[in-house]
């Protein structure tokens, strides 16, 4: 993830503009100017530790939404009877709502307050947890966790933001990023433990209960820990481009589940077209807007480019092998929710360590070799999962976890740090916005569109008795032959996603050799 390092510049001082820097005794003089080098900011107190563990709950909480209800699917599934489509919506909404949002809500932060925009995103965080945690239907479940995703949307950007306030001193400011980007990346490590942890003692409501003492706390502490953090006006945001991007995403989402789950329709092919159509008129419209949501022109950097689409399809691949491998593991192979989490331990332990590490590995090999290493991990990660079979497959999961975490954790720490030292200083933020945005839509985007892709060919494949095996194995008096009809399905289709996945970060991995310069910027 992001890693800061701040320089200060010596500033020029005329007579008719003096600054009231405290000058060194080391002094420069050229022309009519005079250089002073600036006095070093100072050491944060306690209470910017305290301010910065705050809001670590909150990032953790966000994180881990991404990944928790990945072992929780079967319960929720047989509880709820959610259709496939309604399925997959219940697993990405929140990911697409949290990704349409970020770039519009750090703009909105930056003009009223990102403290004030954060509390007001955990209460609606908090209480959306309660009411998914409640819900009894799947459509109440799917406008809950959309609502989660509103408030989630809010703490990232802010979040980081508030962080960077705390800490003048730049060595400590790059510590407590890091520190922010590794409990990042470490909630979506831990997430499905945390879940098996919780469904083997609780009811599946209480993967979203846990959030709420997390908020309760960020709420009392966080007015006298945390400081108020204005940014100069970018000028308004756009609110056709909102509009346009977020209907876009869903339309175009919807299109795809629909046709996985009940094929080919008048109405799904206008939602996609209507999607498609928001999307390419959202990307024009970026480009003739004087403060565009999203900066289309970085794209034109191919060391940016490359470091978007690693962001980008990690998550994609993440998202879908965990919701996937998590119903294989599960309702094909049999193991309990408790086991099945234990099994994602060392996947977590190598992802955890890659990130502490990376900086390391970057020393040895370089951050272009770094970059590419991790798509042929991940690519490496998905051939082991091929080798699952309907009997067997745990040791496949655990070795492709390890090999696969790898990969995950050199994303997860290098992507925002190449794509922010790619573009000018100036354009930092929108850089930085960009890396954050690319995760929460492969989040989204390999639940929709791989799930999608599975659920396909389980529905042309299966015994055709219900849209997902979790539904198909909760129908009464099921033959042995229908049974293991409707977990090859599965299988296969599972496969065929992986192999998806693994195509497409080995291409990334081939094309990040060939377009990227033996040395990347620091």
């Amino acid at each position: 993830m992001q890693k800061y390092s701040a320089r200060l510049f010596a500033t020029y001082l005329s007579k008719k503009h003096p600054l009231k820097l405290r000058p060194t005794n080391k002094l420069i003089t050229k022309g009519h100017f005079i250089m002073h080098q600036a006095t070093i900011a100072q050491p944060a107190d306690r209470q910017a530790w305290l301010g910065l563990l705050t809001v670590l709950g909150l990032v953790a909480l966000v994180a881990m939404d991404g990944s928790v209800l990945y072992l929780a699917m079967p319960r929720i599934t047989s509880s709820l009877m959610p259709s496939a489509d309604q399925a997959l919506w219940i697993l990405d909404i929140y990911g697409f709502v949290v990704g349409s949002l970020l770039v519009a809500f750090g703009n909105i932060g930056d003009r009223y307050g990102r403290l004030k925009l954060v509390m007001v995103g955990a209460m609606i965080f908090g209480g959306a947890s309660v009411g998914a945690a409640l819900s009894t239907t799947p459509e109440s479940l799917i406008a809950f966790r959309a609502l989660m995703g509103l408030g989630g949307a809010t703490l990232l950007p802010s979040g980081l933001a508030i962080v960077s306030n705390l800490f003048p001193d730049p060595k400590q400011r790059a510590q407590a990023i890091g520190i922010f980007a590794a409990t990042f990346a470490g909630g979506f490590a831990v997430g499905p433990l945390i879940g098996g942890m919780l469904l083997n003692n609780f009811t599946w409501g209480s993967v979203f209960l846990i959030n709420v003492p997390v908020v309760l706390i960020f709420m009392l502490s966080a007015p006298y820990l945390l400081r108020e953090v204005h940014a100069e006006s970018t000028g308004r945001i756009d609110v056709p481009s909102l509009a346009l991007s977020f209907i876009g995403i869903l339309l175009f989402t919807y299109s795809l589940k629909t046709a996985a789950a009940y094929g080919i329709s008048t109405s799904q092919l206008v939602s996609g077209v209507i999607g498609v159509i928001g999307l390419f008129w959202f990307v024009s419209r970026q480009r003739h807007l004087k403060h565009p949501l999203l900066d289309v022109s970085l794209f034109k950097d191919r060391i940016f480019t490359i470091a978007i689409l690693t962001g980008l399809l990690s998550l994609v691949v993440w998202s879908a092998t965990g919701y996937l491998v998590g119903i294989y593991i599960q309702s094909v192979l049999g193991f309990d929710v408790f086991t099945t989490a234990m099994l994602t331990v060392p996947g977590a332990l190598v992802l955890t360590a890659t990130c502490i590490w990376t900086s390391k590995i970057v020393e040895r090999i370089g951050k272009k070799w770094a970059l590419v290493a991790t798509h042929f991990l991940i690519s490496g990660g998905m051939l082991l999962l091929l080798m699952t079979d309907t009997s067997y497959g745990a040791v496949f999961f655990v070795a492709s976890t390890i090999i696969a975490g790898v990969g995950y954790g050199l994303s997860f720490s290098l992507v925002a740090e190449i794509a922010v030292s790619a573009v000018p200083s100036e354009r930092a933020g929108a850089a930085a916005a960009i890396a954050e945005t690319s995760n929460e839509i492969g989040n989204a985007l390999g639940i929709s569109v791989l799930g999608s892709l599975a659920a396909l060919w389980f529905r042309l494949s299966g015994p055709d008795i219900a849209g997902t095996l979790n539904e198909t194995l909760d129908t009464s008096g099921l033959a042995a032959e229908t049974i293991a009809q409707a977990q090859q399905a599965f299988l296969t289709g599972m496969h065929l996603a992986i192999a998806v996945a693994g195509l497409l970060t080995f291409a990334v991995g081939l094309l990040a050799i060939y377009w990227l310069p033996k040395t990347l910027p620091e």
